[in-house]
């Protein structure tokens, strides 16, 4: 780019920015001004704004005249105005030079401060780290010494022996020179010593010598005294210590009294080491008998101390090796000061000499809190010359310049410029109103987007009931997973709104916790199929069968934590137990089920401890007594979800209840989710009043604890006949023969059996089991067997006769090659009941592999399509919503059982075809509507309904009706408890979500309509 078109691209801004003001003051200036004819005073200023571009087209010192005589009363501007404007602009820019020039060089400055901060503090931990790793081991032989020399007669420890172990282990001591054991002898025990070891204690030198000069038998006896710590075992490379007093020398004594006081590692100040004069320090560890307890007084460790181990450190020659493994060494200066007397620091390492006077002081701590040490840092070389920094304050002083200097030429092309402004006006406006539209239509998406979702699945479900081939039905399938998938997203993020808003208000209804159970076990049981886990429940039979709560609140928080395990797991189990929070304060079955022995769990793989994950609840007092007061008809239940999958990572354990944080980046890539899940539940759990927690431990599995508060829905008379309600029928007075010898798997099964009223006896090997049937063999009427078991021992059960006479049952998690292929090789094969076990689906299958027919209602196994049809058909219903594609859903799923179906587009049409007398049976209203919605609509009719029963009503030979009162239901796609009360205040008699489930309409409808049979009879 040539600099002719940089100057014409400053000129065009130059002439835009000054056409804005001139614009901008001419406007504010008459906008005081109120004209009482606004299309006179609009000519008014055309006129003005004309006259203003042509006197500024024919000379550049000109300005509109409204401004000029509100300034100065004359037409146009002197040559001082623009000179001063000029000199104003031009100052203005230098200032602002000056600025960027400071702003950049403090910014430099800054970053130069803190890359020395980094390097400092990196050096400063290293040295530090490795520090501490000799001083631990330094800590270690203490402890050796103790046991092996002090505490054994004879002594296992000598000269050699001590020497040989340092010298092997001087790699775990990187920064000592060597190491050395003073023993504490008293006054009385030196002579008696000194015979022992052949040499006589000796004073250290107080003067440093060469190290050539340096001679230990030159040394002077050390002198009387109390006691002494004349060194016995030395490292090689500090083996002429051997015979001194370390008592005798100034800095060594205070070391010494000092750590047998504390009994703590202690260092001294820098000074010149024996024979080498290189300045360094000793970390003394006082050795102790071993009976010395551990809350000992200063006085207790003095009498039981036995001596004194000491690491030598060459300060100069450790700090240089930790600078060596470093590549930018030579980039800063390094010093080590001991600063424990603050006003005269002591040089342990470094060179003063620096160019730079930036400094960086680091602490080190090196375990003796009397010893202070820093480290002090300096960059080698003065910083650069800052020449960014004046390279761009010199161009910004440039480009300043320029604009001032082309600022006259900006007045010949003012014409231009307003066309432009104009221009820019315009797309201003239109990009500003596409941005509002945008605004709008996300808005709309995001609040309507549940009907069209809707739409497509009802559409989806009602091609579902198409003749379609393999393929096609794949497609389908796959398109209604993918929508529901979207569903359950938004669901999600709209129940985490409503937790955050507060808005989220808690269902009290009866429901049947054991159904529950069944219901979320079905929703993961192909997944755990297909993946061979075993999936089991395992519900307490002290816990009511009935209770009081928000059945969907506690089937979302199981759905969540039993996704997250169905998940995460790939082999092993997810195993669901629910108790009375009095059964683990009780008894200790529930503690002992919790043990993470393979032997003991349901698939024999080894599970985090279970116990660990509620052990921390407020409904547990530390003495092991509940502490959160209940009504007497309250239930607080504690469920368990145990799984063998890879478990949490430590590191994430502290955010797994963030929302939207999951494990680690690729968590979402690879199993998918949001991350609210588990947030939603401990929400949902806090609501119920609970809590929830979990243990987990990284490739072993997650063990999810969390507790909930019902009330008790069961009457007395119901407690009495509870177990006989539960039994079914045709398996009364059953026996049964279990075989599996993991005891957990086997509760689970005698659990689930028992609940059918069958009497199941539990034995653990093939063996036990024929020599149960030779005994019991008229009475058995099944044998229920393990496929791990079958696998091993399948051969004995197909050639004993006895086992033929009662029916075989194979219990197993999938049906895999393995199974097929040994079932078709057996003559009579066993029935096949794939887990997880459930009570509907377990009475079906005992009742085709035992022959005795299918007794069960049809309301216990839910509402076939041939019952739902006998309820509607022939009803004529009124559907009302504003939405075409969810009456042709609606219409279609209803049409499908056999109803008279009429399609209403408006809450006002609805009103006037359901103005009594009419002949409709139902009506199915939808909530959100334009111009009526449906509570309005409903309040209307049942205001119509209220007149004619009141004072117009038909008689029963008339309009065949004593008293009119039409059932209206409402449709929506997500009814919270305060939409319902909103139904039921309006006079709505329930709802159905969209789109419609057999279900749930079966449920509704079933309260309003009989079925032909129930009629007539």
């Amino acid at each position: 780019m040539s600099l002719f078109h940089v100057l014409g691209f400053c000129l065009k801004i130059g002439q835009l920015f000054w056409m804005l003001c001139c614009w901008f003051l001419s406007w504010f200036l008459d906008a005081d001004k109120s004209p009482l004819d606004p299309d006179k005073t609009k000519m008014k200023n055309h006129n003005k704004m004309c006259f203003l571009w042509n006197k500024i087209s024919t000379s550049g010192l000109k300005i509109p005249p409204s401004f000029s005589h509100h300034l100065f009363g004359s037409v146009r501007f002197g040559k001082t105005f623009w000179r001063k404007v000029l000199v104003a602009w031009v100052v203005s820019w230098v200032l602002i030079s000056f600025w960027t020039f400071w702003c950049l060089t403090s910014q430099a400055m800054a970053k130069r401060k803190e890359t020395l901060a980094s390097m400092c503090d990196e050096r400063a931990r290293m040295l530090q780290d490795q520090f501490n790793v000799s001083m631990n081991h330094v800590q270690a032989m203490s402890i050796l010494i103790s046991t092996f020399h002090h505490s054994k007669f004879p002594s296992a420890i000598d000269q050699r022996t001590f020497s040989e172990y340092t010298d092997r282990t001087s790699f775990e001591r990187p920064l000592t020179s060597g190491v050395a054991y003073a023993v504490r002898v008293l006054h009385s025990e030196r002579q008696e010593f000194e015979r022992q070891q052949g040499w006589t204690i000796r004073r250290m030198e107080q003067n440093p010598v060469h190290k050539d000069d340096y001679d230990t038998e030159a040394l002077e006896p050390s002198p009387v005294q109390q006691e002494y710590a004349p060194v016995i075992f030395a490292q090689d490379t500090v083996s002429h210590v051997i015979s001194l007093d370390m008592l005798s020398g100034k800095e060594d004594r205070e070391n010494v009294l000092r750590a047998r006081r504390s009994g703590k590692g202690v260092l001294t100040a820098p000074f010149p080491l024996i024979k080498t004069n290189r300045l360094g320090v000793i970390l003394t560890f006082a050795v102790y008998k071993r009976d010395l307890p551990s809350n000992a007084t200063p006085n207790e460790r003095i009498e039981a101390t036995n001596g004194y181990l000491g690491g030598v450190f060459d300060i100069e020659t450790l700090v240089e090796n930790l600078l060596q493994q470093l590549a930018s060494k030579q980039t800063i200066l390094v010093n080590v000061y001991d600063t424990t007397n603050h006003s005269q620091p002591i040089s342990m390492y470094g060179s003063h000499v620096s160019a730079d006077g930036l400094e960086h002081v680091s602490p080190l701590n090196f375990g003796d809190p009397f010893r202070k040490h820093e480290m002090r840092c300096r960059f080698k070389q003065k910083p650069p010359w800052p020449v960014q920094s004046m390279v761009t304050s010199f161009g910004i002083l440039v480009i300043a310049l320029l604009v001032a200097h082309i600022f006259h030429a900006t007045l010949s092309r003012i014409r231009r410029a307003e066309e432009d402004c104009h221009k820019m006006e315009l797309l201003k406006k239109k990009a500003e109103a596409a941005d509002v539209a945008k605004s709008q239509f996300l808005a709309t998406v995001s609040h309507e987007i549940r009907t069209p979702m809707n739409g497509v699945l009802g559409m989806l479900h009602m091609l579902m009931d198409t003749e379609l081939d393999v393929t096609q039905q794949d497609y389908v399938r796959t398109a209604q997973a993918s929508g529901k998938a979207l569903v359950s997203l938004i669901n999600e993020v709209l129940d985490q709104a409503k937790i955050e808003s507060g808005k989220v208000e808690l269902e009290e209804v009866r429901f049947d916790l054991r159904g529950i159970l069944d219901d979320v076990l079905s929703l993961f049981s192909g997944k755990s199929q297909e993946k061979g886990l075993e999936l089991a429940v395992y519900i307490s039979d002290r816990v009511p069968e009935m209770l009081i709560g928000d059945p969907g609140r506690f089937r979302q928080i199981l759905t969540n934590l039993m996704g997250n395990s169905i998940k995460f797991t790939e082999k092993g189990h997810i195993f669901v137990t629910v108790h009375l929070v009095e059964e683990l304060l009780d008894s200790s079955d529930v503690e002992t089920s919790s043990s993470s022995s393979t032997e003991n769990t349901l698939s024999g793989l080894p599970v985090a401890d279970r116990k660990r994950s509620w052990q921390n609840f407020k409904a547990f007092s530390s003495n092991g007594h509940r502490s959160l007061a209940l009504a007497p008809s309250e239930i607080n239940l504690v469920v368990s979800v145990e799984d063998t999958g890879v478990g949490i990572p430590v590191e994430a354990q502290s955010r797994i209840f963030t929302p939207f944080m999951q494990v680690g980046p690729s968590i979402s890539r690879t199993h998918g989710g949001t991350g609210i899940g588990l947030s939603i539940s401990k929400c949902l759990v806090g609501l119920m009043k609970g809590e929830i927690g979990f243990s987990s431990t990284p490739k072993v599995g997650s063990t999810f604890t969390f507790t909930v508060v019902f009330a008790n829905g069961m009457h007395s008379t119901e407690r009495k006949s509870e177990l006989h309600n539960n039994n079914q029928p045709e398996f009364e007075g059953m026996n049964a023969v279990l075989v599996d010898h993991r005891p957990a798997r086997a509760q689970v099964s005698w659990y689930h059996f028992q609940r059918l009223g069958i009497r199941v006896e539990v034995v653990t090997s093939v063996d036990q089991a024929l020599r149960f049937m030779k005994t019991y063999a008229t009475t058995v009427n099944m044998i229920l067997i393990e496929q791990e078991v079958w696998n091993k021992e399948a051969d004995v059960f197909v050639k004993d006769p006895l086992v033929h006479s009662p029916k075989l049952f194979l219990l197993a998690n999938s049906i895999d090659t393995s199974v097929s292929d040994t079932l078709s090789n057996v003559i009579d094969p066993p029935v096949l009941i794939v887990k997880p076990l459930r009570a509907s689906m377990l009475a079906a299958t005992l009742q085709r592999g035992l022959g005795i027919g299918k007794r069960e209602t049809p309301q216990r196994k839910g509402p076939p399509a041939l019952i739902l049809r006998n309820l509607l058909l022939g009803r004529k219903i009124l559907i009302v919503d504003d939405n075409n594609v969810n009456l042709r859903v609606a219409a279609g799923a209803l049409k499908k059982y056999g109803a008279d179906v009429v399609c209403a587009e408006s809450g006002v049409k609805a009103v006037s075809l359901l103005k009594p007398p009419h002949e409709f049976d139902a009506c199915f209203m939808d909530i959100q509507m334009p111009e009526m919605d449906g509570f309005e609509a409903t309040r209307r009719i049942r205001g119509m309904e209220e007149e004619m029963n009141n004072g117009e009503a038909l008689t029963v030979e008339e309009g065949k009706r004593s008293r009119w009162h039409l059932p209206v239901l409402a449709m929506t796609a997500d009814v919270i408890q305060a939409t319902q009360e909103e139904c039921l205040k309006c006079g709505m008699d329930g709802y159905v979500s969209k789109p419609f489930e057999a279900e749930q309409l079966y449920r509704e409808v079933s309260r309003f309509f009989n079925s032909p049979s129930d009629t007539e009879s």
